[in-house]
């Protein structure tokens, strides 16, 4: 009986082994940015903040830098199942859960802080619940902020100064027909891309926020940045579909409190980099141009709206935004 009952514990304790190994589990959270970045900071607030409320038990492993792709790469994958999180940018995402395209009109949100208003509100929300008919889980808002110009060849100051410079935009069809409306002659382009082909003078300039202007060491490459904020660009915490109904209801609370985290993270970062990053930029010999024709700049893009938000089924969706301000 003695021998019985020490066999018996003995294999409660490997059962009791082999169910806490079952119950660890491992997640990717991709993004393109480096590391160093609002990205990074949003991905180490999740992984964290899921650390904790799972007590260890679900570990995020972190996949900066384009490691497993540029992000439309990405989201294919999250739609395969091939890749677990993602932090992306909204540019590429209109091509899968196309309402989204309404956030990347240009001129659209007048501040920060009706862009957050805005997503954090049923608007927000109601884009979030679209995902989960593309195989993919929208978590939450997070932010890369308001596009500014960068370019290796002259000042811009309206839009005239675009006429014929090749820019990189995002695989996004609003960015390209505004841009072209504009002048310039857009070139899209995925972020894993960019940075090579500036070097190589490709393209001869990009738009992006200060954010990723700091984090990539622009200067480097670049001779000018003119802060149009033509785009406020969200980003946005998005599950695979497949890896998400995988998880218990306690699990999917978890993540959802651990996107949350994530997109405070990014905003503290992009708040943080847009208080410094103007006199980062000028120290390290970019040409900041700060007066800019705003007016003109939203004329010139007008065609965008024309061209795209009947077409694109966000026409209605876009006067929401704009009353919600």
């Amino acid at each position: 009986m003695r021998m019985f009952n020490q066999a018996l514990m003995g294999t409660a304790v490997v059962v009791s082994m082999t169910t806490g190994a079952a119950m660890a589990q491992e997640f990717n959270l991709a993004f393109t940015p480096p590391l160093e970045s609002h990205y990074g900071d949003g991905g180490a607030a999740f992984a964290q903040t899921i650390a904790d409320l799972s007590d260890g038990s679900i570990t995020i492993n972190l996949r900066p830098a384009g490691a497993l792709g540029g992000e439309r790469d990405v989201i294919e994958g999250l739609q395969i199942g091939t890749v677990d999180l993602a932090i992306s940018s909204t540019g590429p995402i209109g091509n899968f859960v196309p309402e989204v395209y309404a956030l990347d009109f240009p001129f659209l949100f007048n501040s920060y802080d009706a862009a957050h208003a805005v997503l954090d509100g049923p608007i927000g929300q109601g884009l979030l619940d679209r995902f989960q008919d593309h195989d993919l889980v929208g978590l939450a808002w997070g932010e890369n902020g308001f596009r500014n110009i960068t370019n290796s060849i002259r000042p811009i100051n309206e839009p005239a100064d675009l006429e014929g410079l090749k820019l990189r935009t995002m695989e996004n069809a609003v960015h390209i027909a505004a841009f072209e409306a504009a002048g310039a002659s857009p070139t899209p382009m995925s972020w894993t891309e960019v940075l090579t082909s500036l070097a190589q003078g490709t393209i001869d300039g990009q738009e992006n926020p200060i954010p990723v202007l700091v984090a990539n060491n622009m200067w480097e490459i670049q001779d000018h940045v003119t802060l149009t904020q033509h785009v406020y660009s969200p980003a946005v915490v998005v599950m695979s579909g497949s890896r998400w109904d995988g998880l218990t209801e306690e699990q999917q609370g978890w993540f959802v409190e651990a996107a949350q985290a994530a997109a405070a993270a990014t905003r503290a970062t992009v708040a943080e980099n847009e208080a410094n990053g103007v006199a980062l930029l000028r120290e390290n010999g970019m040409q900041v141009i700060e007066e800019v024709d705003t007016a003109g700049f939203a004329t010139a893009v007008q065609p965008a709206y024309d061209q795209f938000a009947e077409q694109m089924g966000v026409a209605d969706l876009i006067e929401q935004i704009r009353a919600a301000q």
